[in-house]
């Protein structure tokens, strides 16, 4: 195979027509690249913190407001149960004889 000038220049372009497509194919997974990894922060870092904000954090308060609800009312009844504890005392202390 000779070459020539029409060979040279034909090389010459598929070579810079290579080179472009290369870079382009460069640039494309570059920015396919940042694409990637800013989904990838809103998927695993945004979203599970606009879900705990929206829909976990006010259901968490809710159930400790609960909580801390049943927990007056056990100490209410423990505490109507010290009086009743006291009341019987006092009654069995009246009902029977001193010494």
């Amino acid at each position: 195979m000779e070459i020539n000038d029409q060979t040279l220049t034909e090389l010459v372009r598929l070579t810079q027509e290579n080179n472009r497509m290369l870079h382009k194919m460069r640039r494309n997974a570059l920015w396919g690249g940042i694409l990637k990894f800013v989904l990838y922060a809103l998927v695993l870092v945004v979203a599970p913190l606009w879900l705990y904000a929206t829909y976990l954090g006010p259901m968490m308060e809710q159930v400790l407001d609960t909580y801390q609800q049943i927990q007056g009312t056990g100490a209410k009844a423990q505490a109507q149960f010290s009086d009743i504890q006291n009341f019987f005392q006092q009654l069995k202390n009246t009902v029977s004889p001193q010494q």
